[in-house]
């Protein structure tokens, strides 16, 4: 496919670029806005970002290969977009504002080999890499974790999605070769090394394009905060999920609808298994994680209801293969991929067999993606 360059790029030439990984989480879904336990990794897939300043004070220019479109903006009129894509990057540049830091003008190439809608959080790499590449350019002083902050605010305030913190943390923190066991509350970080033996970590693209997510990930997110007010009313020191174990969560049933019960069920329990999940892949048990990936997606499944027939058939397919260990939905929901962690020689056969399955069943064939642990961001001079 040629790309024509705008004219804008014709004497570009990158200072550097910045490679903003996408990420995977083993397990813990839907608890990171609950103030819980998340136990993500950056990845070796990316999107790159080419920059320079362009020596104007105000004008700035974005190219996107992958989209083959480009689009132009002045500093001093940053303003929400008709085009969803533009909104990630704007949303971090009013970010970078509000925070009385102003970086300059500057033209920007991006190319990407992460799969949009596969749920490997191409949004918050594009978005991190963006604050990333301009704190380089300018000289802003802002840490990785101010980074990683902003630009869940941009996504909040520009695109709607009242996302929680785990992608821009795991896209802009990570250590190569460590899982990341993130606690959404406090922040804090404890890096596990990733000992998965002889095993890899397979996604397996439904090719579902999850454009449900969205609209129910509010809604979750509303069931959730409703659950937590009926309970605040008794114990005003319950101020998120994070502080009800399901001990309370039973005393308290009658305060709320099935549904907030159901999901606020789920989310505790899904804290629970990624500090389980912990404890297993310290052990070097990974039978006991599989375990606690196949229970993760149960629960969301039957009670956070987040799943598709789609997702549901790939896992159901692994749990019938001896060299799946685990296997669970990841991301948001209703589409995106599998994630499994599958013994090495099996993976050609599992993955050739799957795909066969999947096709009679959806008349499709889903993508198969292997990922590996990596760093966050990272400039390449």
């Amino acid at each position: 496919m040629h790309h024509e360059l705008p004219k804008v790029f014709e004497n570009f030439s990158r200072e550097f670029t910045v490679c903003a990984p996408g990420r995977i989480n083993l397990i813990g879904e839907h608890t990171d806005y609950n103030n819980g336990f998340v136990l993500p990794t950056a990845i070796d897939k990316t999107i790159k970002l080419h920059f320079a300043a362009n020596s104007s004070p105000y004008r700035c220019n974005i190219y996107s290969k992958t989209y083959n479109t480009s689009f132009s903006f002045d500093l001093r009129q940053v303003a929400r977009s008709t085009h969803q894509w533009e909104n990630y990057i704007l949303g971090v540049i009013s970010e970078i504002q509000k925070r009385g830091l102003y970086p300059e003008g500057f033209d920007c190439i991006i190319e990407s080999d992460l799969p949009v809608g596969a749920g490997i959080s191409s949004s918050a790499a594009l978005e991190c890499g963006i604050a990333f590449g301009l704190n380089e350019l300018f000289n802003l002083d802002l840490s990785r974790e101010a980074i990683a902050e902003l630009s869940r605010d941009a996504e909040h305030n520009y695109v709607g999605t009242k996302c929680g913190i785990m992608d821009q943390f795991a896209s802009v923190l990570s250590k190569e070769g460590h899982l990341m066991l993130l606690d959404c509350q406090s922040l804090e970080t404890v890096y596990v090394p990733a000992e998965f033996q002889d095993h890899k970590i397979l996604l397996l693209n439904t090719m579902v394009s999850h454009s449900l997510a969205t609209s129910e990930y509010n809604t979750r997110r509303q069931e959730c905060e409703a659950a937590v007010t009926a309970i605040n009313k008794k114990y005003p020191e319950v101020n998120s999920l994070r502080d009800v174990d399901l001990k309370r969560l039973q005393e308290m049933r009658t305060a709320f609808s099935h549904v907030e019960y159901k999901r606020a069920h789920f989310v505790i329990s899904e804290n629970n298994r990624v500090l389980e999940a912990v404890e297993a892949v310290k052990q070097g048990n990974l039978q006991k994680f599989g375990l606690l990936m196949y229970d993760s997606h149960s629960g969301l499944r039957d009670q956070y209801e987040v799943s598709c027939p789609e997702l549901d058939f790939l896992v159901d397919f692994s749990a019938g293969f001896d060299a799946v260990k685990g296997a669970r939905m990841m991301g948001g929901g209703f589409g995106g991929c599998t994630i499994n962690l599958i013994q090495n020689h099996a993976v050609e056969e599992f993955v050739q067999l799957a795909s066969e399955a999947y096709e009679r069943r959806f008349k499709k064939s889903p993508e198969a993606i292997i990922v590996s642990p990596q760093k966050g961001t990272y400039i390449k001079k």
